[in-house]
């Protein structure tokens, strides 16, 4: 291992940047900017909070070797003199799996089994007892963190192999849930072949999860270097007719039967870190106008979006998450945003009760009404069969859309580079996940397997 880093860590982060590497946790960011800066701690998160999601377990328990080789490269790279890799108490197959495993520099964190214990701030916290600041990141304070994904494909990229793959789950209304390494472009429909007959009338699909996934309809969506998990549900769910709430619907019922319980607050993960959010003054501020409105608003800011307001702590199922994005979208617009420092003049101490007020995963997964499917598991599935067709993105969640390479009629190899940012622009290149022909090139690329 010594001598993989002393090769390939100065070149590191070009290696990562032309590897089309970005956060496998679901925000995608250019890994290669995340990973440019000095660091004392590298946090390795396979806590994977999501329900009935199982990508993040199989990820550390198939392919080991990449992801502790990853953080050996990363820790060198920054270099951090601690790894840490945080895990669930639940999960004592990973468990017991890594921990003979690890190297002398790298040690086990064992995370309460409560969500959000995947977030970056919690993770943070956890291991360090220092705070990220808030409107910051964590190399304010020292720490890198990295999706167990992200890792391995770190480590790929430091053997000239680029992104072409993703692990997902698919679970929920299937015949047999499932969790694969699959070509990014491939469409929702054939994934969940792999999958078996859907077991429910007018289903639909969440992707990235129960808590903070998106409710698709269109099955012919393709997969991207950011999906972690396809759950299939019926479209009248009480969690997807909560996800899909119009805006306007979430206002009016929460201007009318918000009783200022204070619940969405007291259970907010973010407002017991000591954070400025308070979710019940932001539904306040639907009573209010002018400058009363603009200052409880400004409670919205510091929301990360977890949905334990919504989806746990409201007793009249309102939508605070939902009125909350929507406010920050309107500070933004009403240039109301507010610096770092602002937020960091309106941080408070930690919560006294924060360590009883997390949100137990096995409690959540029955108030969402998963129970049923949590029952089963979604081991490994070794698929040797490539789709026909793969649709690829070339618009990721961070950084500047990719430009085509190629053109209808080309040829192309799994693994070449088929689009590229604009130089000098924050962005990462793309690379076609199965060999075939081009045939279509738009803002995305259509590439059909050669033979159908």
């Amino acid at each position: 291992m010594n001598t993989l880093v002393d090769t390939v860590v100065g070149t590191l982060v070009d290696k990562v940047r032309q590897a089309g590497v970005v956060g496998a946790g679901g925000a995608g960011f250019p890994c290669y900017i995340k990973m440019d800066t000095q660091a004392e701690v590298l946090i390795a998160n396979g806590a994977e909070c999501e329900p009935l999601l199982n990508k993040d377990q199989l990820v550390m328990q198939r392919f080991t070797e990449s992801m502790l080789q990853g953080m050996q490269l990363l820790m060198a790279h920054t270099g951090a003199s601690r790894g840490v890799l945080a895990i669930k108490q639940k999960h004592q197959e990973s468990i017991a799996h890594v921990q003979p495993m690890l190297p002398a520099n790298i040690e086990l964190k064992i995370m309460p089994n409560v969500y959000p214990a995947g977030d970056e701030y919690e993770l943070v916290y956890e291991i360090t007892g220092q705070r990220i600041p808030a409107g910051g990141l964590p190399k304010d304070v020292g720490v890198l963190v990295q999706n167990v994904e992200t890792l391995v494909n770190v480590y790929a990229a430091s053997q000239d192999k680029p992104v072409t793959h993703t692990m997902l789950t698919v679970h929920g209304e299937v015949e047999r849930p499932f969790t694969a390494w699959l070509p990014i472009g491939m469409s929702y429909a054939d994934v969940l072949a792999l999958a078996g007959a859907i077991s429910c009338d007018s289903p639909v699909i969440i992707e990235g999860g129960a808590m903070m996934g998106t409710v698709e309809n269109d099955f012919s969506t393709p997969i991207t270097a950011t999906s972690s998990g396809l759950l299939v549900l019926p479209h009248d769910a009480a969690v997807v007719a909560k996800k899909t709430e119009p805006e306007h619907r979430s206002k009016r019922i929460g201007k009318a039967a918000c009783d200022q319980c204070t619940l969405c607050t007291e259970m907010c993960p973010r407002y017991l870190l000591g954070y400025p959010i308070q979710p019940h003054l932001v539904m306040r501020s639907l009573l209010t106008t002018d400058v009363m409105s603009e200052t409880l608003s400004l409670h919205a800011q510091a929301c990360s979006e977890c949905n334990v307001c919504t989806l746990w702590a409201c007793p009249e199922q309102l939508n605070p998450r939902d009125v909350c994005v929507a406010t920050k979208r309107d500070l933004k617009a009403q240039n109301l945003w507010q610096s770092a420092e602002q937020l960091q003049a309106q941080t408070r101490p930690v919560h006294s009760m924060r360590e009883y007020r997390g949100v137990p995963s096995a409690r959540l997964i029955r108030r969402l009404g998963l129970e049923r499917y949590d029952k089963r598991p979604a081991p490994w599935l070794q698929v040797d069969t490539l789709p026909t067709r793969v649709v690829i993105s070339l618009r990721r969640h961070f950084g500047a859309i990719a430009i085509p390479l190629v053109k209808a009629g080309d040829k192309v190899t799994a693994g070449d580079m088929i689009a590229a940012p604009p130089a000098e622009t924050m962005g990462v290149p793309v690379h076609a996940s199965i060999s075939g022909t081009v045939t279509a090139v738009a803002d995305r690329i259509t590439i059909q397997r050669n033979g159908h």
